[in-house]
């Protein structure tokens, strides 16, 4: 699968940055479990028939015990994996020490096929259970660098903070994985890659999640660190793949090469000399130039440092060989071959100044292109080998592209299929070029007045043996899905249609033709935001929503896919887990309800939901409100934003979480509030495209019209004081915040900000504002801005910020220096991306707004006291 052009800005961007330590031992994570029986991670196993029907799962509890349970979905029971206590009794005679029941010294399960017994893996050693007779027989744990950790599928925050531990990652895959911590708040921070078959040991703590993650995001595997080593195999999934799917007809819609670019037949090897295309006769040895015109600015060869970078494998000391990106027929008569010019060679530097190992400075620099920079173009060149001659491809319908991807060609090398992504990203087209003519002729051709979000809702699965393409599109002002002749290209049926959009495909059945999908706003009365999952056939008929539960679900499937667990939950509803069958949504057995008393009892209220009508009067705005635990109905609170507008997706919680930041800021006497203004993703396509070319708006007219909804029904809410703060681009959005609407906002705290659209990465900001770069990034910079502050700011960047340029908060700085304007700034040495995650900034962030809203409005209320009094 070539998918490397189409995402290889967004690929450099999150892995190629990733940091490499262990994750902080931060105070803030380090919270006793109070929620119990909330996750279900299945292990499923087959029976003595090979049929797999079964899984077990263990439970962790309070007061650290914990219990295993088998399930049994052919038949519909649940019930204990065996009996804890006579294991207890057989483990405490054979081991000669007292074992609880309730604690048993076991970590995972084995059980064998003919059901007659069972491996119980443990810390200190495995034991055999003979299920008739409860017998117990010692094993040996052959498990490099301790156990093995099972693999989970539902990513969940680290709740707690324990001793420090190791965890060895093998990857198991032909192809490389992506590594992420899971903070406290459920958010991935990278920390690298894994090439195929490489180990990996990690330093973390007990009870840290780690997430791994093919390249575009598919998750492999779930894994939490416990307090001794332990490994994590990756291994896949069955069944799974990313939003660029290949059919599976046997040999067809493959991008045939060697590894050294040799044809199918084995007769050919193709390579670059020079910068030019040569082919090699492997039997005689005979060399032919293919090209002649290619030099080092219109060449032939790969970009290695370019792709070696984004494995992060580049040694600058040591470049590879050029290779050329070649792509065979089946019959290997015809060759494409992709001719490359290189990009603008941007570089951010930074300077250390308090490296750890060292006492002077250090400087360090990546490649980070910016809106407006030359991208490397790479466009397919069609050759002859009958004639050893370059068969002409007019660009006219691929002129000027973003990335070219997955070239591919039909199974009887008629002609070959490639991906094109326009600059500016209001074309997405998949073409067709005929073999013997060189003829281009559009297959999907999907064009926009606004933006293409090719980022977030891009699906595309080939199926070759019908010659069929499903097609994600917005075209009719929501996110569905399509079927496509992929021999005419016309439109054989709109799969799914209506006031609602596709969030995500899960599955495709081929033979049964049918889709497994996940869908947001299709249950009516429900918030748009819960996903449900759902299926339906290719023509569109058919579609059921296969979850039950006013909340919002995930789905574990079986790995023949014939059941799968149901996990869902609100903010203020703990996790419920089901079993269902997929091919009908009906309820096997209930497994889990989540057990939140021991929360409830310090005190813990979940946020309240809230929605008001946004700036047409009609549009639904959906957002959370966090109040003080120790709340007072008689008192007046200021309000604090916690903003997030990226359009690339919606931000406002919707399943259940044990902790949030925003509740911790609330406690120190704020009310905290956050929503999803328009312009944010996961609605219609109107409601999306108010971002296009405009994301100074924020959403702000929504925001400010649903805190005053909500300040309406509560008069508690103090709208005279309200602060607003976030991180990256809601650092951006906050200060916008202060500029344009400083009658409203009063005090900030703006965070690692991408502060001008100018001075951010290329793909997220040309995504939304467009090629070439015009004066709508104008519009949209704080930078231009500064002079227009009002109010009370501190403005946070770390020095080594390689996400975001840290010079744009610098520049924001210069501005408002220029502008003789008051504000404080937090410049972190060593820090990375978003300070405020760090404990000593997120301190730093709450005293300003204590300073600020709460200490000023103080004094405010002493003066004028004292004044009422004389």
């Amino acid at each position: 699968m070539n998918t490397k052009l189409l995402f290889k800005i967004i690929i450099l961007t999150f892995t190629l940055f990733a940091t490499t330590g262990a994750p902080a031992q931060n105070a803030r994570t380090n919270r006793p479990t109070l929620v119990f029986r909330d996750r279900v991670e299945p292990n499923w196993f087959a029976d003595s028939s090979g049929t797999t029907n079964q899984f077990w799962y263990r439970l962790d509890l309070a007061q650290s015990n914990r219990q295993f349970v088998l399930v049994k979905a052919d038949q519909g029971q649940r019930q204990p994996a065996f009996d804890h206590a006579r294991v207890a009794e057989a483990l405490a005679k054979l081991t000669g020490r007292e074992v609880s029941a309730e604690r048993l010294p076991v970590e995972s399960l084995a059980f064998g096929r003919d059901g007659k017994s069972v491996t119980l893996h443990g810390t200190e050693g495995d034991w055999k259970l003979d299920l008739a007779s409860y017998a117990v027989t010692a094993e040996t744990n052959n498990a490099p660098s301790g156990r093995q950790l099972p693999a989970g599928r539902v990513p969940h925050p680290s709740q707690t903070t324990g001793p420090e531990t190791e965890i060895t990652f093998v990857n198991q895959l032909p192809t490389a994985v992506d590594l992420f911590w899971v903070d406290p708040d459920g958010k991935r921070v990278a920390y690298g890659s894994l090439a195929p078959g490489e180990r990996k040991t990690q330093h973390t703590f007990a009870g840290h999640v780690w997430l791994v993650t093919g390249r575009t995001g598919f998750v492999l595997g779930v894994f939490e660190a416990e307090a001794k080593s332990g490994v994590a195999t990756i291994v896949g999934r069955g069944g799974g793949f990313g939003r660029f799917r290949r059919g599976g007809g046997g040999g067809g819609g493959a991008s045939l090469a060697g590894p050294d670019g040799t044809s199918p037949d084995g007769k050919w090897q193709a390579f670059v000399y020079g910068n030019n295309l040569f082919l090699r006769d492997l039997k005689s040895g005979k060399e032919t130039p293919l090209t002649y015109d290619a030099n080092p600015n219109n060449t032939y060869a790969r970009d290695q440092e370019f792709e070696q970078a984004v494995n992060m494998q580049y040694d600058a000391s040591n470049p590879a060989t050029p290779t050329p990106d070649v792509h065979w027929s089946p019959d290997s008569k015809h060759l494409v071959a992709m001719r490359l010019q290189p990009g603008t060679e941007r570089r951010v530097y930074e300077v250390e100044s308090s490296p750890p190992n060292q006492l002077q400075p250090k400087l360090t620099s990546y490649p980070y292109l910016k809106p407006g920079d030359q991208v490397p173009i790479s466009k397919p060149h069609l050759f002859d080998l009958g004639t050893m001659k370059e068969i002409p491809v007019s660009d006219a319908l691929f002129a000027n592209p973003w990335s070219i991807a997955d070239v591919r060609w039909d199974k009887d090398s008629s002609r070959f299929t490639f991906l094109f992504n326009q600059r500016g990203h209001q074309a997405l087209r998949v073409l067709a070029v005929d073999a013997q003519t060189g003829e281009v002729k559009p297959v999907v051709d999907e064009e926009s007045k606004t933006f293409i979000d090719y980022s977030g809702k891009f699906y595309c699965d080939y199926l070759d043996d019908t010659h069929e393409i499903i097609w994600m599109s917005e075209r009719d002002g929501w996110n569905h899905l399509y079927l496509y002749d992929a021999k005419t290209g016309e439109v054989k049926d709109q799969i799914t249609k209506g006031d609602w959009v596709v969030r995500n495909v899960d599955y495709v059945d081929e033979k049964k033709r049918q889709i497994w999908f996940q869908a947001g706003g299709i249950v009516p009365g429900q918030d748009p935001y819960f996903i449900q999952i759902c299926r339906v056939n290719f023509d569109g008929t058919e579609l059921k929503v296969l979850t039950e539960g006013d909340g919002t679900h995930t789905a574990e499937f079986s790995p023949d896919r014939r059941y799968f667990i149901d996990t869902w939950s609100r903010v203020d509803l703990p996790p419920v887990n089901e079993l269902r069958r997929s091919d009908d949504g009906k309820l096997v057995c209930k497994l889990e309800t989540a057990d939140a008393s021991a929360l409830s009892a310090t005190g813990w209220k979940a946020p309240e939901p809230f929605v008001a009508k946004g700036r047409d009067g009609a549009t639904d705005i959906y957002g959370l409100i966090w109040r003080p635990q120790k709340f007072d109905m008689d008192k007046k609170y200021p309000v604090i934003e916690d903003i997030y507008a990226g359009p690339q997706d919606s931000f406002v919680p919707k399943g259940f979480r044990p902790h949030y930041t925003q509740q911790e800021l609330a406690d120190d006497g704020f009310v905290v509030v956050q929503s999803d203004g328009m312009g944010t993703a996961n609605r219609s396509r109107q409601f999306h495209d108010v971002c296009w070319k405009n994301l100074e708006d924020a959403g702000f007219p929504d925001r400010v019209l649903w805190i005053k909804a909500a300040a309406a029904k509560y008069r508690w809410m103090d709208l005279t004081r309200v602060g607003i703060y976030g991180t990256s681009a809601g650092g951006q959005d906050a200060l916008r915040g202060m500029l344009d609407h400083g009658d409203f906002y009063k005090v900030c705290v703006s965070d690692s900000g991408c502060q001008d659209n100018r001075m951010d990465k290329i793909w997220w900001n040309e995504q939304w504002m467009g090629w070439p770069v015009d004066d709508s990034y104008v519009r949209s910079s704080n930078v231009v801005d500064a002079h227009k502050l009002q109010g009370q700011l501190l403005l946070m960047v770390g020095e080594m910020d390689q996400n975001v340029d840290p010079s744009s908060t610098m520049q924001v700085v210069n501005a408002l220096i220029k502008a003789d304007k008051d504000f404080d700034l937090l410049y972190m040495p060593g820090a990375g991306h978003g300070v405020a995650g760090t404990q000593y900034g997120w301190r730093r962030l709450q005293e300003f707004f204590e300073k600020n809203l709460l200490a000023a409005h103080g004094d405010e209320l002493a003066a004028h006291n004292a004044a009422m009094t004389n």
